[in-house]
């Protein structure tokens, strides 16, 4: 049974930026809900672009949002990433402390990465990312040693793009035990890197997130329902999130479709997709069932669009607490 989790994925800041319009999508030919790796340059000229409109800092990377969302959960995580020798690198290793999380975190010569997240006024979300630093994590960072006491490996799926990397990774958490758990990231990652993702999934994981989108081009397949099984011939547990109407979840013959959270006001989706797999994944190491672990994976992903960024207060973490109660006694589902 899964208890401890590590992450790894590309250890960001995140700036988010709330736009007035999409027209600096089309200026820079940003296809909205994308993620674009771009070079510091052009990160700079859209920042510049944006420069006067409401904005945040946080941190980010889409596994560290999913396992600081754990840990908050309380789920004994820890964290592997590359960071530059900076200030950034110093406040992104000190904040996985303070949110409880065991930091595996490298350094590099090359600056900190920084992540812009493009908020639409529908609030989708279009990332263009500057990797830095953590482009440079490499095979030979990651040490066997690293897999000790921990019973799965969670990979952010924007990591794929670097093949020898996450071969090497998934290899050696196998090799340790480890079970491997792997979020698709977004649909045009997989488009561009689908060969390699169908033989990691195949050879190596054990269970997958994707939306509807990332599904579609993993499988080819025209239908959520489709893709699912798809997929789920592939690996142990398959999580496929359809939007308004929730997810379907599948391991071996059960299938069950689980429902959305309303949330109270749609503000931001940064983070949804990541917020969805920590509750899921914390439901998972307490044994509940797929409803439940859906209705888990709803509920934060629920709570973190109400608001700008992956970061909510207390009274959210309070209102998440007391609704997993619920669900532990199959009083709240969907």
């Amino acid at each position: 049974m899964i208890k401890r989790i590590l992450g790894i994925g590309n250890a960001l800041t995140d700036m988010l930026v709330n736009l007035q319009n999409d027209a600096v999508l089309g200026e820079y030919q940003l296809e909205k809900g994308s993620m674009s790796l771009v070079d510091s340059q052009l990160q700079t000229d859209i920042s510049k672009s944006v420069a006067g409109l409401p904005y945040s800092l946080s941190l980010g990377g889409s596994a560290g949002n999913t396992i600081r969302a754990m840990a908050r959960l309380g789920i004994e995580v820890g964290f592997i990433g590359k960071v530059g020798y900076d200030t950034t690198g110093d406040f992104y290793i000190q904040a996985l402390r303070n949110v409880g999380v065991a930091p595996y975190i490298l350094r590099s010569e090359y600056s900190s990465g920084k992540c812009v997240s493009l908020i639409s006024p529908d609030g989708e979300r279009t990332l263009v990312t500057h990797l830095g630093a953590a482009a440079h994590l490499e095979a030979e960072d990651i040490d066997s040693a690293i897999f000790e006491g921990y019973d799965a490996l969670y990979v952010e799926g924007y990591l794929v793009q670097d093949h020898r990397l996450i071969r090497t990774t998934v290899a050696k958490a196998k090799a340790a035990g480890l079970k491997v758990v792997i979020d698709l990231a977004s649909f045009n990652v997989v488009r561009e890197n689908l060969d390699f993702l169908r033989s990691l999934v195949a050879d190596y994981v054990d269970i997958i997130f994707a939306n509807e989108e990332e599904a579609r081009e993993f499988s080819g397949k025209a239908r959520a329902e489709e893709a699912l099984d798809y997929i789920g011939a592939m690996c142990e547990l398959t999580v496929v999130k359809t939007g308004m109407k929730g997810a379907l979840i599948k391991r071996g013959d059960e299938v069950v479709e689980v429902g959305i959270m309303a949330a109270a006001k749609r503000v931001d989706t940064t983070g949804a997709g990541d917020f969805y797999a920590a509750g899921f994944l914390a439901a998972l190491t307490e044994g509940l069932t797929l409803r439940q672990c859906g209705t888990m994976g709803a509920i934060t992903a629920g709570k973190v669009i109400e608001v700008v960024g992956t970061t909510f207060g207390e009274e959210a973490w309070r209102d998440i607490f007391k609704l997993r109660e619920r669900v532990r006694h199959d009083q709240y589902l969907f």
